[in-house]
């Protein structure tokens, strides 16, 4: 799984903030996203530039996501590329790539002063740690209009979808779509340089996995790396408040309904539960981001959260 814990590695991962803007998000050297790109839109045509566009949705996701990262860019056709990576569990996440869609697409329709013809390609591409379509066999999905035949009708908008928790590492690698995603899942996982699979060695993986490497950043760019863990951190916590506050008001409203006493008292026992159930998991899953992403020891981490190191090393076990 591509959360799974292994502190000695000296590569960051590349499900982290820092990792993805380090290659997906790198503007002095596009090679890996123009490469990377090309496989996840299946294009058989190699991606000659691309001019990275102010995303129109950072206030939105500044506050609100919990490991989205967003980027957007046009190439020399003029299409324009949403990529959203999704690292925690969401399952309404497709719906979010719509939004972020059609948002580019009104945009695009205004900018035309409401002219239809000749429309640039869209293509919103999301990467999920795990999956939202886990009954549908495959782990990379392209999304048009189409009719009830499976005729295409639009060429025009076009939802790719890839579900790490769906790629197996361990098959045979062979696509550049496959490279990918087993970069995705393992580099964080490697110790050492032997440890490479022989396709490490192109030029555009090779250059990504310069840039993950811990033992070649100069201070400001680990500097970098822990303010990028700490905001991570902080938006997690964030959210997890989100969810305890909205938990707390669904409950409520629940209570307002006049329910008979025995039932209200069997209600506050669970909310007083249901809270304590709602904080331990969201400790957990900051400690799990740590463990991940920090290359921070286990005692470390106990001192930083307040937990034992025990319990710190029990988490450890569970994503082992």
């Amino acid at each position: 799984m591509p959360d799974e814990v292994y502190p000695e590695s000296p590569f960051v991962s590349l499900l982290s903030d820092y990792g993805f803007k380090a290659t997906f998000g790198n503007q002095h050297n596009t090679l890996f996203l123009r490469r990377a790109l090309q496989a996840l839109i299946s294009s058989p045509l190699p991606i000659a530039t691309v001019a990275f566009e102010q995303t129109t949705f950072e206030g939105v996701t500044t506050e609100s996501r919990s490991g989205l990262y967003d980027l957007a860019c046009t190439d020399v056709e003029g299409s324009h590329f949403l990529v959203e990576m999704q690292v925690s569990r969401y399952p309404e996440f497709l719906q979010r790539m719509k939004f972020y869609a059609f948002t580019k697409f009104n945009t695009l329709v205004r900018r035309g002063d409401f002219h239809f013809g000749n429309m640039p390609r869209i293509y919103c591409v999301g990467i999920l740690v795990h999956s939202i379509f886990p009954e549908l066999p495959g782990y990379h999905q392209h999304l048009n209009l189409r009719n009830a035949q499976g005729a295409l009708l639009d060429r025009q908008m076009h939802f790719i979808t890839v579900e790490l928790a769906k790629f197996d590492e361990a098959a045979p690698i062979t696509t550049d779509l496959e490279k990918l995603l087993h970069l995705m899942k393992s580099l964080h996982k490697l110790r050492d340089v032997q440890d490479f699979p022989l396709f490490y060695r192109e030029q555009w993986i090779r250059e990504a996995i310069e840039e993950l490497d811990r033992t070649a950043m100069t201070a400001d760019e680990r500097m970098h790396l822990e303010m990028s863990i700490v905001r991570e951190v902080a938006v997690l916590d964030g959210h997890q408040a989100d969810l305890a506050e909205a938990r707390e008001k669904a409950m409520a409203e629940g209570e307002a309904k006049g329910l008979s006493e025995g039932k209200a008292k069997g209600k506050a026992e669970g909310k007083a539960e249901g809270k304590a159930e709602g904080k331990a998991e969201g400790e957990q899953e900051i400690i799990r981001l740590m463990l991940r992403n920090s290359g921070l020891g286990i005692e470390e981490i106990a001192r930083y959260t307040g937990s034992t190191v025990a319990y710190i090393e029990a988490i450890k076990n569970q994503l082992s």
